[in-house]
């Protein structure tokens, strides 16, 4: 797996990262939501550097220039709930991409610390060779991440895959190198300490989608 750890160079994403850490700008959510998406933003900048481009003329008002633009068809698939506001901000970037959502939550049927990733709802296009962008604001265990990918690569074989995560632990990224194809990309904002027993990412930020769209049942 290809690691690309975006966050080691001092740059307006460590501010944006450090506010939805802070417990006291957290209890505002829509600019919890708007930090995501500025995150998203960037990772978005970062990831487009490693896509096919082509060459064009653009014809202006004064004359004609060559440049070029990205040749790669693009899907972005995100992980409800948390992953809607990092979707927005890669939106604001691939604004052609076709978009795609899938449903994942961990599942406590003992009503104790063991649980299981159920994957139900699924809305995606084909992403049959086209570069596919897994989006989920947080990497705790990994299991989440797989679940949705195994349930999406059945019949469809996409020329790229692309994974991008605001927070990752040493765990997750294991288990996705464990249990993942070689050759995925996978894009990472800050790298946190480890799992606590409850398998939560320490020091991480909390819930992101309850901090983003409130407490669920």
């Amino acid at each position: 797996m290809h690691i690309h750890y975006i966050s080691e160079k001092n740059s307006i994403l460590n501010h944006f990262l450090a506010q939805i850490r802070d417990v006291n700008i957290q209890k505002d959510s829509m600019r919890f939501r708007k930090n995501i998406e500025r995150i998203g933003e960037i990772m978005a900048y970062e990831l487009s550097k490693t896509l096919e481009y082509k060459e064009i003329n653009v014809q202006t008002p004064l004359g004609q220039k060559q440049t070029t633009t990205i040749a790669d068809n693009v899907v972005l698939c995100s992980i409800l709930r948390a992953g809607l506001a990092l979707h927005t901000g890669f939106m604001s970037f691939f604004d052609d991409a076709e978009n795609g959502f899938v449903s994942a939550y961990r599942h406590h049927p003992n009503k104790d610390d063991y649980f299981e990733i159920l994957v139900e709802y699924q809305a995606a296009p084909s992403f049959d060779g086209k570069n596919l962008i897994l989006l989920d604001p947080m990497l705790a265990t990994g299991q989440s991440l797989v679940a949705v990918f195994n349930k999406l690569i059945t019949a469809e074989t996409p020329k790229e895959i692309h994974i991008a995560v605001v927070i990752a632990t040493p765990e997750g990224i294991a288990f996705l190198e464990k249990n993942l194809p070689s050759n995925c990309h996978l894009w990472v904002a800050a790298l946190d300490e480890k799992l606590n027993e409850k398998n939560y990412i320490v020091p991480g930020l909390g819930d992101a989608g309850d901090l983003a769209y409130g407490d669920k049942l």
